[in-house]
């Protein structure tokens, strides 16, 4: 038993937890001016699809309006959709993405 004059230290361990970073789904989106072949040049340079999957995601960009490109954490989404429009602009395409938080990460 500690006497008076003395201190008792307690210890404690604590874990630290990493918790994965929030997911970002990237989702381009269908214009009627943007040629086939510039969407599927961006899948293929920005998001590194192979041409199968490119060109797959292009016709469903197509004919649904919009798809997921891919899902990435936020800083990593936010550059890829950056080079993305300034490609666009460069090219002179209206070409857009958006993101928003990958439910499926919550």
């Amino acid at each position: 038993m500690p006497r008076a004059h003395e201190e008792v230290r307690v210890r404690r361990r604590t874990r630290t937890r990493m918790r994965r970073p929030p997911m970002y789904r990237v989702i381009m989106l269908n214009d009627d001016y943007t040629p086939m072949d510039f969407v599927v040049g961006i899948l293929m340079a920005i998001f590194q699809h192979p041409r199968p999957r490119a060109e797959a995601l292009m016709w469903k960009v197509h004919t649904e309006g919009a798809a997921v490109v891919g899902v990435y954490p936020r800083d990593i989404a936010e550059s890829k959709i950056m080079r993305t429009h300034q490609a666009s602009r460069a090219a002179g395409h209206p070409l857009r993405c958006i993101m928003e938080r990958d439910d499926a990460d919550r």
